[in-house]
């Protein structure tokens, strides 16, 4: 069997390859471009090399001829469909890339399956495409369900990022229901742990942490919004939901709200990390407006009865763990002397 993972290279992706290396027999393909950072995939460049059960595939979802040739030669039994422009911020200042990668990539994607089927009738994939919690955007408090944002709740994208999510969520839809082909879609709620970009919020102030205890920034934390809601689930426990996705009972066409179960405001998050940190005394919050958003989805705690239902999924990580771990990430790649840019 193969799996197919696009954008192999960043955090989920490489846990996803992980998973699989270690609960499966599958053999692991990984869309990434020339040019893609391979720090989230350092340990697997050995096994990559030897060509053991992981393999790249040079392609980009701006690209439609590398995308056919990549399910051609391929022709994966699972599709993981992970490469996107992710950062809302970053979408503000380049919605035309971020629109362009995220709806127009994944449509060359799915035609390029669609017209391996088409060519080999008996090829059927299975696919998942990952959608995004910030489809629903802000949801004023007052029409917020008491049990959470449920798979129906309208969608009211408050970004480009979140725009461009949409567009994906409905092109995987359209593709199960117009030609008949095996995609189920996601919007997974906040997700963290080892390997998180430092531009999401929880990612930079362990960043920022890490520097102030080896001496790199001075005792200030540069901070957003700190009174956004957020739901968070530990990475390792996303991936894990990913394949249950496409391995129990896939449903051509459904879509699934999947995340944790430990919500707090993004302040709070902050607080749990400083308090695993020797300097908490003495480090400052500050508030950077470039940090923050023109517009934030601010209430995003997801109701994922539908899911669990249908897979038997629970997050295992607690969160406590996932933010020590995170935070150990960041000590780490501190500690080996690597220059950051203080974002």
């Amino acid at each position: 069997m193969k799996a197919l993972i696009t954008g192999i290279t960043g955090m989920v992706g490489s846990h996803l390859a992980d998973y699989l290396l270690a609960n499966t027999d599958w053999d692991v393909y990984g869309v990434c471009r020339w040019r893609s950072p391979l720090d989230n995939v350092a340990h697997l460049l050995a096994r990559v090399n030897r060509k053991d059960r992981v393999f790249f595939e040079y392609a980009d979802l701006n690209d439609q001829v590398s995308l056919i040739k990549v399910i051609e030669e391929i022709r994966p039994d699972f599709i993981f469909h992970l490469a996107a422009q992710s950062y809302p911020q970053t979408s503000f200042t380049a919605p035309i890339d971020t629109l362009n990668t995220n709806i127009l990539g994944t449509c060359r994607l799915l035609e390029a399956v669609r017209m391996e089927m088409h060519r080999e009738p008996q090829y059927r994939p299975l696919i998942h495409v990952c959608a995004s919690s910030e489809v629903f955007g802000r949801i004023p408090a007052e029409k917020k369900p008491e049990t959470g944002i449920h798979e129906e709740c309208p969608f009211h994208p408050a970004s480009p990022y979140a725009i461009s999510k949409t567009g994906t969520d409905l092109l995987g839809r359209y593709y199960a229901e117009a030609y008949g082909m095996t995609v189920m879609t996601t919007r997974m709620f906040t997700h963290t742990g080892p390997r998180r970009g430092d531009v999401f919020h929880e990612s930079t102030f362990a960043k920022q942490i890490a520097m102030i205890e080896a001496g790199l920034i001075e005792p200030k934390v540069m901070v957003g919004n700190l009174n956004s809601l957020r739901t968070y689930a530990d990475v390792r426990d996303a991936v894990r939901a990913y394949y249950l996705l496409l391995t129990v009972d896939p449903i051509p066409g459904e879509y699934y709200n999947i995340g944790g179960s430990y919500t707090c405001r993004v302040g709070d998050t902050l607080n749990t990390l400083l308090s695993f940190s020797p300097r908490k005394d003495e480090i400052e919050i500050v508030t950077d407006p470039e940090r923050l958003r023109p517009i934030d989805a601010d209430l995003q705690v997801p109701d994922c009865r539908k899911f669990k239902a249908h897979t038997g999924w629970e997050p295992e990580i607690s969160f406590e763990t996932t933010m020590r771990d995170l935070l150990d990430y960041w000590r780490e790649k501190v500690g080996k002397g690597e220059v950051f840019l203080t974002r």
